[in-house]
């Protein structure tokens, strides 16, 4: 005996553009459909007609549950045995996004038990997948990775292929590259540094933020203003989403923002400080809004010079420790002695305050990731607010 769709409960794991097809074609067969998206808005959440909701809600209320996200540190093995035990019993379980998103020997178990009464599996943690737990089980379906294996899909980009090869071969232009906007042969020195210098103002506040999005915007101060803006929203927006996405590049990054319901918006204004150029990244939360100001100096480098309204001159770094705290005495003694002695070697060193005893920050250059165990110490002084490792690409 079969199951019906109509008026059962769909649980979806991410809400991009696959995610809100998905939730289309649930409801236009009267599903009710929920949703757990750490970038999913509320307001976004109203136009797809879900329900957003925080994970283990929807294990435990889902009839079948659809997978549409990458494959992260966060959402490897999302799907584990502490999870299926959380989910209604009878649950369906659907992975057409990634391999190795659900632990398939923890599965094929509670397939066997009954806890799970079917799956539905195109995507394996080993392929080309020639076993795996899930193989030869009654109520399994496996397809061998061709969700887009269909003729119609691979004539469309046969076609686009054509297209944009033609277009480059007859006019030079540039469009939809898989790691660049597009960008003219005369616009690239001048323009490249600030693309640089964009990307990590949205890294640095990307790796900071672990709540929905709900907007971001981004000023553009004196020369910069003039410049190509469209391949700098581009990039700032890449970075704001590469922690929770590393597949996020330049082209994706506007619409998979447009997706998740995030308001993108830019300001331009004339030299209005010090700088000559700069730009300043404002991204918004339901809770929270965080600030950051960059700069291009004349050698070419990127640095941060305003973060949370406090001035500063920082170079970027690719492994960097970002901390806030009350300006009171023993800041800098407690990260020094506390890095020392557990082998963490700080290569630098940079600080910045509001007022004497206000709000203040700092940024330490680190030869490598400082060890979780390292900063559960700092925290555990009660003297930051916040302790927060950084990475970024400085290649």
């Amino acid at each position: 005996m079969g199951v019906e769709l109509t008026g059962k409960t769909l649980g979806l794991i991410g809400s991009g553009n696959i995610g809100s097809i998905t939730a289309s074609r649930a409801l236009g067969i009267k599903m009710k459909v929920i949703a757990y998206d750490p970038f999913l808005s509320e307001e976004r959440a109203a136009d797809l007609g879900v329900k957003k909701v925080e994970f283990n809600e929807l294990l435990f209320t889902a009839d079948f549950i659809t997978l549409h996200v990458p494959k992260t540190d966060k959402t490897a093995g999302m799907i584990n045995a502490e999870a299926i035990a959380k989910m209604k019993p009878g649950v369906r379980i659907i992975n057409c996004a990634r391999g190795g998103l659900v632990d398939e020997y923890a599965l094929a178990e509670a397939l066997k038990s009954g806890q799970v009464a079917g799956a539905a599996f195109d995507v394996f943690a080993v392929e080309p997948a020639t076993d795996s737990p899930l193989f030869n089980l009654p109520n399994v379906v496996v397809t061998p990775h061709l969700g887009a294996a269909t003729t119609e899909a691979q004539e469309n980009v046969a076609l686009q292929v054509a297209e944009q090869i033609s277009e480059y071969l007859n006019n030079g232009a540039v469009t939809n590259a898989i790691n660049m906007p597009s960008i003219t042969a005369e616009e690239a020195p001048i323009l490249s540094p600030f693309v640089k210098l964009a990307s990590h103002l949205g890294a640095f506040v990307g790796q900071m933020t672990d709540e929905a999005i709900e907007s971001i915007n981004i000023l553009y101060d004196g020369k910069v203003a003039e410049m190509n803006t469209k391949a700098l929203n581009s990039a700032a927006i890449a970075g704001v989403m590469k922690a929770q996405n590393p597949e996020v590049n330049m082209v994706s990054a506007p619409l998979l923002a447009t997706e998740r319901g995030i308001k993108c918006s830019t300001t331009t204004q004339e030299k209005s400080g010090t700088f000559d150029s700069y730009i300043k990244l404002t991204v918004k939360t339901a809770s929270k809004e965080r600030e950051i100001a960059g700069t291009v100096f004349s050698d070419g480098k990127q640095r941060f010079i305003q973060i949370k309204g406090i001035n500063i001159d920082a170079e970027v770094g690719r492994h960097m420790l970002y901390t806030t705290n009350e300006d009171v005495p023993g800041i800098i003694g407690t990260l020094g002695q506390t890095m020392g002695k557990n082998g963490v070697n700080i290569a630098n060193f940079t600080l910045g305050r509001k007022d004497a005893g206000k709000d203040a920050i700092a940024l330490l250059y680190l030869d490598a990731q400082p060890p979780a165990e390292v900063l559960a110490k700092l925290e555990a002084t009660g003297m930051f607010s916040s302790v927060k490792p950084l990475e970024f690409d400085v290649s």
